[in-house]
């Protein structure tokens, strides 16, 4: 299964529509957050499956019929369903321990909304167009080159852009062969993006760093906007509320060249290579250095491992995750002498064992693809 997503090309008319069902779930997943705490307090013994579908049928037959809550009967009926599920999935995996409590939704964050068509899968034709359920049809930036089937919509906002994806149940077809087939290292770092076991080096373009200069003069310029206060309850100004639309528009720009490198890059990784080794990197610790913060956050080590995680299972690689005690960096490779002696500024092992010489990077890298089995965990699973 994988999703596919679009740009709209919406009239004013159309983005005023997809921000009053935007509000319309937002309203629905904020009263249904509020009812729901409310009957925990009251110490209701009941399942979260029940307490939601008791907040479901009160919302309907009171809330909705309160004439200040008419506009609503105007409203997507899929909206209302969806934003209680999500609600729904949000307490599920706040009791498996694997996310925070839900907290209540702001005009301020991303807005969202999912539609569905309540009679099955639907025909999402190629083409300029595409006929989202219960919304009507509307225009893409980029048409999609083929038709696909699908029955759920989620319709999202980005600076002042709104997109469209849905999930599509079909498999990627891997490739039949790999170019390289043994097993190769990936050393990550700061300096030069990724070093391969077979000298190929990836630069990443650092869109934060080049875009900050940029960033600081815009916000220098604009310093003097009456931005608004929520507590003394003044407005922003209408020029106040543009800078803040053209900030939005400049922070998509930095994440997109952040996505783009790292989508390009893992894909041609896994097309070429049938066996590979990462390190399993502690981002967050490695994030506390404030030293590198700002450079680790903008090269999205994270980002790539997880699209190396799924993807080699797409293109019918093996990856194997090295773990992070293993000395990768300060082990010499030719005599196994472990150098302790080794700083972060020294860009060159030198072994003073054996004397051998070698980029850190590209040593650190070799180190990888040779490191033992009991060392590693497997995440894809080879193809046969």
């Amino acid at each position: 299964m994988f999703a596919i997503k679009r740009r709209l090309k919406l009239n004013k008319q159309e983005q005023s529509l997809m921000a009053q069902h935007a509000g319309f779930s937002r309203l629905v997943y904020n009263d249904g957050l509020d009812l729901f705490w409310q009957s925990v307090d009251a110490s209701l013994k009941a399942s979260d499956s029940k307490r939601i579908q008791a907040i479901k049928k009160c919302l309907t037959n009171i809330t909705k019929k309160r004439a200040e809550f008419a506009w609503m009967n105007t409203m997507s009926s899929k909206v209302y369903q969806s934003a209680l599920q999500d609600l729904q999935a949000a307490f599920s995996r706040w009791r498996k321990g694997i996310a925070f409590a839900p907290t209540r939704k702001t005009k301020h964050n991303k807005q969202s909304f999912t539609v569905y068509d309540s009679n099955g899968s639907v025909l999402v034709k190629s083409g300029k167009f595409i006929k989202i359920p219960t919304l009507g049809t509307f225009r893409l930036t980029e048409p999609l080159k083929e038709s696909y089937i699908s029955q759920t919509f989620t319709i999202s906002r980005e600076a002042d852009a709104w997109y469209v994806s849905f999930a599509v149940n079909a498999e990627r077809i891997p490739p039949v062969m790999h170019e390289v087939v043994q097993a190769v290292g990936i050393d990550l770092g700061v300096k030069t993006f990724a070093t391969i076991s077979d000298g190929t080096e990836v630069e990443a373009p650092k869109p934060y760093k080049i875009a900050k200069t940029k960033l600081g003069r815009l916000q220098c310029r604009n310093r003097n906007k009456r931005r608004g206060d929520r507590r003394t309850g003044e407005k922003a100004s209408n020029n106040a509320i543009k800078y803040y639309k053209k900030m939005a528009r400049f922070h998509k720009q930095i994440a997109d060249k952040r996505k783009d490198f790292l989508n390009k890059t893992t894909t041609s990784i896994c097309k070429k290579y049938a066996h590979i080794k990462i390190e399993d990197l502690n981002v967050s610790g490695m994030i506390a250095n404030r030293k590198l913060s700002t450079a680790i956050s903008d090269l999205g080590f994270y980002e790539f491992r997880r699209q190396m995680e799924y993807k080699s299972s797409v293109f019918g690689s093996k990856l194997d995750i090295v773990d992070q005690w293993y000395p990768s960096s300060k082990q010499c490779r030719k005599c196994g002498h472990k150098h302790n002696g080794l700083k972060l500024k020294d860009r060159v092992f030198n072994c003073p064992q054996c004397g051998h010489i070698e980029d850190r990077d590209l040593h650190a890298a070799i180190n990888l693809a040779n490191a033992p089995d009991n060392k590693c965990s497997r995440v894809g699973s080879p193809r046969t």
